[in-house]
């Protein structure tokens, strides 16, 4: 049982689509040209003439209970009991690109050494006591991680204030 699961909460409001998420992480990992492990991606919603341009930074969601472990004949991906992280272990991985197909998000990535790779959370700075990449590059602090309790109150809070606001500044 996971003692604790953390993950990313992006605030598409806030994004500038500047891409530094997508550029630290490249950076720190030193990833391939070709491959992400965080992607910002822009999307048109709505009808002529009501449409709406919205941002989506994604990288992997270390579900739950990940379809890419579940399908793994290797073990190679695992789910980390004390964080929920789902890591993937290079010398396991035998390219068989079942990840892939089992991810509904289309998070699997696969380099010039055919092996999967994917966001691993900057699991190397959280043990730092560092934001992951992705989060402290943000300039528009439109991305943040934590535990889901604490995200899911944060956005709780936020919602009840947003409610309340009016009343609070009317004076009544």
């Amino acid at each position: 049982m996971i003692t604790k699961q953390i993950g990313f909460d992006f605030n598409a409001d806030r994004c500038v689509q500047c891409h530094a998420c997508e550029v630290a992480c490249k950076s720190l990992h030193e990833i391939e040209f070709g491959v992400t492990w965080r992607r910002v991606t822009d999307f048109w919603e709505g009808e002529y003439p009501h449409v709406a341009n919205r941002t989506l930074s994604i990288s992997c969601l270390h579900c739950g209970d990940p379809a890419c472990e579940m399908v793994c004949p290797t073990g190679a991906i695992f789910k980390r009991v004390d964080d929920g992280i789902v890591t993937v272990d290079q010398d396991k991985c035998i390219g068989c690109r079942s990840c892939f197909l089992a991810c509904p998000f289309g998070v699997p990535q696969f380099g010039m050494n055919g092996r999967m790779q994917k966001c691993d959370f900057c699991v190397d700075r959280l043990v730092e006591g560092k934001e992951p990449a992705c989060v402290a590059a943000c300039p528009a602090d439109a991305l943040h991680f934590g535990t889901m309790d604490e995200l899911s109150r944060k956005k709780t809070e936020k919602a009840s204030h947003k409610l309340l606001s009016p009343f609070l500044t009317s004076g009544r």
